[in-house]
């Protein structure tokens, strides 16, 4: 929230806006949010199909996945939520069984991120759609260098005012930096079998969504 100015829950918020989950149907609909612990993305998806959603909310963090199942009691739909300790490289579930696959600011921390793309694909059913919101690399003019100033310069140093730690900031800021470009991503979408990829600039390309489905 501090160091998006709390533009962080626009983002989120348009990438399940993009995704649309059906509020009803005549089968259920299945969404394996990845790398989701806290929860953050799953209620919104829950919230928006008002309860018919259903989320499975994997993380490799344990601890980040007992503080969703936590918060998961207070949601107005707690029941259409599971939480499940997973790697996104080799996912526990059987092929074909998701509708969606949604990821928030998580796929740059993936040390393989193609192998993650292929598992996502393989467990999203025919006509089941991946969602990828992840930092990106500024691209407007000016701004750009406001950016990386802002980025160096206060990133690390508000982490470590807010935390007492300012090494997961600094890593922050070069992960970023490391992530494919938006074209690039969107080719490794593309080699992971995923149809229709396209991507969506937020705020001078701060963030980026990206899109593709199982065709």
């Amino acid at each position: 929230d501090l160091m998006s100015f709390g533009v962080h829950r626009l983002w989120k918020d348009a990438m399940v806006a993009d995704l649309a989950p059906p509020r009803s149907g005549g089968r259920g609909y299945r969404v394996l949010d990845m790398a989701g612990g806290t929860g953050d993305i799953a209620e919104r998806i829950v919230n928006a199909s008002h309860g018919y959603a259903e989320v499975v909310v994997s993380d490799i963090n344990s601890d980040m996945l007992r503080v969703g199942a936590e918060r998961a009691r207070s949601w107005r739909y707690p029941a259409q939520a599971s939480f499940v300790e997973a790697n996104a490289e080799q996912l526990p579930f059987e092929s074909n069984s998701f509708d969606a696959y949604t990821i928030a600011f998580g796929i740059r921390n993936v040390p393989r991120i193609q192998v993650a793309l292929n598992e996502a694909h393989r467990v999203l059913k025919r006509g089941g759609r991946i969602l990828v919101l992840e930092f990106s690399q500024v691209d407007v003019p000016g701004f750009d260098a406001v950016y990386r100033a802002f980025s160096d310069g206060l990133i690390p140093p508000m982490g470590r005012a807010v935390t007492g730690d300012a090494q997961p900031y600094q890593y922050l800021v070069e992960s970023i930096r490391k992530f494919p470009d938006p074209a690039r991503f969107d080719s490794m979408l593309a080699s992971a079998g995923f149809k229709r990829v396209k991507h969506t600039a937020f705020s001078g390309n701060i963030a980026t969504l990206f899109s593709g489905w199982k065709i």
